[in-house]
């Protein structure tokens, strides 16, 4: 159904990685969600009525929430497509992020209003009642969040939303926790077992765990996460394949909203190179990483000699001292610098993040080792980290 109505209202559906084609995803999506919501909440209330079960009747205003949260979405989605503006000039995108936080706290409080119904029901047990019906309604139900969680997920995966997955875990937490209703309703009919309370706080705890799961996923990217290692690969093959950058580091992913993303990172070029033939490469790569992969893109030049042997020998020398002490360890932005007393080393040390060494640590063995090739040497380090580990 989804792809059928995307082929129908969306221009140009195929190309998800436009920004107009996401947000026009996502407003279908919200919208279909809301219509299916609001068919599930109806039925399913009629069969809580019918037969008197606070696991159904929960269930049911589980489904008018997910309607709400539907709406949500499809509200974010249309206020994330804003045009930037003065005063939000990186553009509107994190409010997918915000929107997707808002659906996960929503699930969660579902999840304790239906923890707290169900206590009072298992404390003050009542007969409930089974008739085909209800039993139709709760296979159906079953049925169209399965179908709701599947077109969420494929179509959350193909636009990169983190608030459309958020929905996606919650259509599957939504179709467990019917079947477990489903299940208590039949265990009443044929045990007699009063266990509409105790599966009614299994399905609190279904949503709850989902609602802490999605929340989790929406926090990440408004705190700031690494970006995903395909995308960093594919800035490196972009930037290694032109034959002026002979390495990158301090690569960093500034992340603004799905499709509004900054990059920053240093490019190696020889310091014996024609600056301007340099300068306009980086131009050129710049350009190129905007129109590949649609973010803005600003690169420093670092100049290394990569001529003189010296410098090359010692590079290397102090690059196996730093495996020595673990190979996770690498440098770049080697120089050196001689005086007539001594000759700095200077250089930078890429450490990850929670290493056993404290950089104190790092930085004293490092000198300690240095100065052991020769008394003249000082070390200059710098410590920096991997921002996109």
């Amino acid at each position: 159904m989804v792809q059928l109505f995307a082929r129908i209202f969306i221009k140009d559906y195929e190309k998800t990685d436009q920004p107009a084609v996401r947000q026009a995803y996502g407003i279908l999506c919200g919208a279909i969600g809301i219509g299916f919501n609001v068919l599930l909440f109806a039925g399913k209330f009629l069969a809580g009525l019918i037969s008197n079960s606070i696991a159904i009747t929960a269930d049911a205003f589980n489904n008018l929430s997910d309607a709400g949260s539907s709406l949500i979405t499809l509200i974010g989605f249309k206020m994330a497509g804003q045009k930037p503006d003065t005063e939000h000039p990186f553009g509107h995108g994190r409010i997918e992020y915000l929107t997707g936080l808002l659906v996960s706290l929503l699930i969660l409080l579902m999840g304790f209003e239906l923890i707290k119904s169900s206590f009072t029901k298992i404390l003050h047990p009542e007969k409930t009642e089974c008739t085909l019906l209800v039993i139709v309604i709760l296979l159906v139900s079953i049925g169209v969040k399965l179908y709701m969680y599947l077109y969420n997920r494929t179509t959350g995966k193909k636009i990169d939303s983190t608030a459309m997955l958020a929905t996606a875990t919650d259509s599957f937490s939504d179709m467990l926790s019917t079947a477990v209703v489903l299940a208590a309703t039949l265990t009443g009919k044929f045990c007699g077992l009063p266990v509409d309370g105790w599966c009614g706080l299994l399905v609190g705890l279904f949503i709850l765990y989902a609602g802490f799961g999605a929340a989790k996923d929406t926090i990440s990217p408004l705190l700031g996460q690494p970006p995903q290692k395909e995308f960093v690969q594919r800035i490196e093959s972009i930037v290694l394949s032109h034959p002026q950058v002979l390495g990158i580091h301090d690569l960093i992913v500034h992340d603004y909203g799905p499709g509004r993303v900054m990059i920053s990172l240093h490019a190696e070029v020889p310091a014996a190179g024609d600056m301007l033939h340099l300068h306009d490469a980086i131009d050129n790569i710049e350009r190129e990483l905007n129109r590949e992969l649609h973010c803005e893109a600003v690169i420093h030049m670092d100049p290394i000699m990569n001529d003189d042997e010296q410098t090359q020998e010692l590079k290397e020398t102090i690059t196996a001292y730093l495996h020595e002490l673990d190979p996770a360890l690498n440098l770049h932005d080697f120089r050196i610098v001689k005086g007539p007393t001594h000759t700095n080393i200077i250089f930078d040390i890429l450490v990850p993040f929670h290493f056993h060494h404290s950089d104190s640590e790092i930085t004293r063995i490092m000198e300690d080792k240095i100065r052991g090739l020769d008394t003249a040497y000082y070390a200059v380090i710098n410590l920096d980290r991997d921002y996109t580990a």
